[in-house]
């Protein structure tokens, strides 16, 4: 058959489309707080990790092809997504530190951030398999934009695996699409769901990906602000929480399935209940998957204090029903955006911080603010079919909702 020019062009540009349409309609669903849900704390003005001053966050989402799994053509649904700590046009490190939970995962240039106590440039998420691509085109990258190359040489670049709705062996994600992530970063409302690295994710048995969060200390604390930003894809279904109500044992359906058939034909709509379950996914016994979880503060905390604040979103994602069971890379980075320039040799360098006496008030910040991104995440990602039809239900809000008020939350 003949296309036109017209059709082959539309043709063309459908993936690109259908990404941006996905887009869109994530960031039209109910948040949390949209839902009247009873969160603990104040959020700051956008409820997110850019409410830290100088965090930006982009996104490049990757979603293309239906059907039967073709090693190296698709079914697509992966991506990228950065995290600049003070804007992609600072070349000025923060003070990070890092915790994981359980290690089962990556998280390249935490060695780095051990030693010296500096994250130098972005943080990058994607899918388990583009590790290597993300990190080398995020060096190429951020050097082209004057860093210098030694500081640049071992970025942060954190994965989760998407292998269940995505052709992860075909490694989609490619330097371009880092370069558009990177170019994307910018302050203000976060796209949330399956968007950048959270595009294929999967969490508690729910569509998972990206959310965030973030929560505003009083003045008596310090007037501070601590964002949160997760890619999650972790998580057994009957253990999911919210608020402390068991959300997870009340919606026992809704469980990944897939729609085709071993003759290629497609179970419709309802493939959950014709006995079609995804393997690997069809035990509830397994909590096995990953997630990662960044904090960012403008509160002056130091290397070491940073350390433990990351380990406090352990708690967070324990309030969730997360354990940080084997085969699951929990894997948690917290930076400061205070003390700028103390990677400058001026033979002293002068900085502030925060006692630790006055550093529970962050604590419980980043707990709370943990919790709710999670549960952002959740509520943002739309329901998702991709590699061999496997498809994935959201968090149904009205449920949920439902849920909350017969165990007395709301």
């Amino acid at each position: 058959m003949a296309w036109s020019a017209r059709t082959r062009a539309l043709l063309v540009g459908l993936p690109i489309a259908l990404a941006a349409a996905h887009q869109a309609s994530a960031q039209a669903k109910p948040r949390a707080r949209d839902l009247h849900i009873p969160l603990p704390g104040t959020p700051g003005p956008l409820n997110a990790i850019t409410d830290v001053r100088g965090v930006e966050v982009g996104h490049a989402t990757l979603i293309k092809g239906e059907g039967r799994l073709e090693r190296g053509k698709g079914p697509v649904r992966t991506g990228v997504t950065s995290v600049f700590p003070r804007g992609k046009r600072s070349t000025d490190p923060v003070f990070a530190g890092f915790f994981a939970l359980n290690g089962n995962g990556e998280m390249t240039g935490t060695h780095y951030v051990a030693e010296n106590g500096f994250l130098w440039g972005p943080v990058m998420i994607t899918n388990t398999m583009s590790v290597g691509v993300v990190r080398d085109a995020t060096i190429t990258a951020m050097v082209q934009s004057g860093w210098d190359a030694f500081n640049i040489s071992t970025p942060v670049v954190a994965e989760t695996w998407d292998g269940t709705l995505n052709d992860i062996e075909g490694m989609h994600v490619r330097p371009a699409d880092v370069t558009q992530a990177i170019a994307n970063a910018s302050s203000g409302p976060v796209l949330e769901g399956a968007v950048g690295g959270g595009t294929g994710m999967i969490c508690h048995k729910f569509k998972g990906g990206i959310g965030t969060s973030s929560r505003k200390l009083t003045a008596k604390n310090g007037g501070y602000t601590v964002g949160v930003l997760v890619q999650c894809n972790y998580g057994q279904r009957s253990r999911l929480n919210v608020l402390g109500a068991p959300v997870g044992r009340e919606i026992r359906d809704l469980m990944p399935c897939s729609t085709l058939s071993p003759s290629g034909s497609e179970r419709l709509p309802a493939c959950a209940t014709a006995g079609a379950m995804v393997p690997g996914d069809s035990s509830d016994g397994s909590g096995g998957g990953s997630i990662i979880i960044l904090i960012a503060t403008d509160a002056p905390l130091l290397p070491h204090q940073l350390n433990r604040l990351a380990k406090r979103a352990a708690l967070g994602l324990g309030r969730m029903g997360g354990l940080g069971e084997d085969s699951s890379g929990d894997l948690f980075l917290a930076f400061s955006t205070a003390n700028p320039n103390t990677a400058v040799d001026t033979g002293t360098v002068r900085l502030t911080m925060l006692p630790n006496d006055r550093i529970n008030p962050l604590f419980e910040a980043t707990v709370d603010a943990t919790e709710e991104a999670i549960l952002n995440a959740l509520l943002a990602a739309q329901t998702m079919t991709g590699a061999d039809g496997n498809r994935v239900y959201a968090l149904p809000a009205d449920r949920l909702v439902a849920i909350l008020k017969k165990y007395g939350r709301m």
